[in-house]
């Protein structure tokens, strides 16, 4: 999606979490294209210095108190946040946004998120504000090619959703996959989210780069392709090789043990010295390839691919994409999903995408 040429002023806007992998990725990227968000987030000297080198205003301010936060948030049309762990710090920034008047997006893959962020819909509504979580790769492909499928096949009753990366992951998706072990598989079923298994289901799919074996995983397309589709029952699949498979089921042992706060505390600062997110290079270099398949009471099948830019570089211009749409746009307020507020094209339209092809 080619950027915004403004014939008046543009909105102002933020992003929070300006100093994170992600968030700074967006931060430049804004700037390349003559953006000029405020940029945000508790560390001061991070962000002091982020915005000094990119001539930005700064705020530093944490979200412990939510009518502070609303104060420094006053005068943004929305509010791009980055500042993850999303289950610590989501909830405080929609209500920040509420209360604010701004329009909150954010980048979070997990399922508790999502299902948080639409309990807040009758009071976005009312406050005519646009909530709208996963505007990145978590869950812009994957979102895009359920509504795809639901347009083929009206009368759906299951929906399979995946993606095949070999991306690495930066620190802050590493600490949130680990949140998701210690909770365990997740698919909805009836239109009801259940617990399962790690890797509950494994199957052969092609992706579009040739079959594999692939394996269920909690992600948050089980929340968010129901709102966006109401096919009741829906599961995500990746990868996996038999090791991975193995892995994840060995692990359905030890999950008790992962969900002690001092077990999570010792595993993500680890995580937090030792991964850091790929580079432009690396970006460039690994694109991604999306599936669905959706199949109805009669058993006909619609099968859906596309492929993407790297799961980063689709966030960063994913994330763009809602933003520039946001300020020339005027919604009704409550929440969506990116398919939702946009359409099922939006993947479609971003750099390196192909168009959803459906057989």
């Amino acid at each position: 999606m080619k950027s915004v040429e403004f014939s008046s002023p543009p909105k102002t806007w933020m992003i929070y979490g300006a100093n994170g992998y992600t968030g700074e990725l967006i931060a430049r990227e804004a700037v390349k294209r003559g953006l000029k968000p405020v940029l945000a987030g508790r560390n001061q000297k991070k962000i002091q210095e982020l915005a000094q080198e990119l001539q930005l205003e700064a705020k530093v301010f944490d979200l412990a108190n939510t009518d502070e936060a609303a104060r420094h948030i006053q005068g943004n049309n929305l509010v791009m946040h980055c500042a993850g762990p999303f289950s610590a710090t989501s909830k405080l920034m929609i209500e920040a946004c509420l209360k604010a008047k701004a329009h909150y997006l954010d980048i979070t893959g997990e399922i508790t998120v999502f299902e948080q962020t639409h309990s807040y819909d009758r009071l976005a509504k009312q406050a005519d504000v646009v909530l709208c979580s996963g505007v990145g790769f978590d869950v812009i492909p994957t979102d895009c090619v359920a509504a795809a499928l639901k347009k083929a096949l009206p009368d759906a009753t299951h929906l399979s959703l995946g993606f095949d990366s070999e991306t690495k992951l930066s620190p802050g998706t590493a600490k949130t996959n680990i949140e998701g072990l210690a909770n365990g598989g997740k698919i909805r079923k009836d239109g009801k989210i259940i617990s399962v298994p790690l890797a509950h289901h494994v199957k052969k799919i092609d992706f579009g780069n040739g079959a594999k074996t692939a394996m269920t995983i909690p992600w948050g397309d089980v929340s968010t392709a129901f709102y966006t589709t109401g096919i009741p029952n829906i599961e995500v699949l990746i990868p996996a090789s038999s090791a991975m498979v193995w892995g994840a089921k060995s692990a359905n042992c030890f999950r008790p043990l992962l969900k002690l706060s001092s077990v999570q505390k010792i595993i993500k600062t680890y995580l937090g010295k030792t991964v850091q997110g790929p580079d432009e290079q690396v970006r460039d270099q690994l694109p991604t390839f999306v599936w669905g398949e959706a199949r109805n009471a009669k058993g006909e099948v619609k099968t859906a691919r596309v492929r993407t830019a790297n799961t980063y570089s689709l966030t960063i211009t994913g994330a763009l994409a809602v933003i520039e749409y946001l300020m020339i746009h005027q919604p009704d307020g409550g929440a969506y999903t990116p398919a939702k507020l946009i359409g099922a094209d939006l993947v479609s339209q971003l750099p390196e995408s192909t168009a959803i092809q459906i057989s």
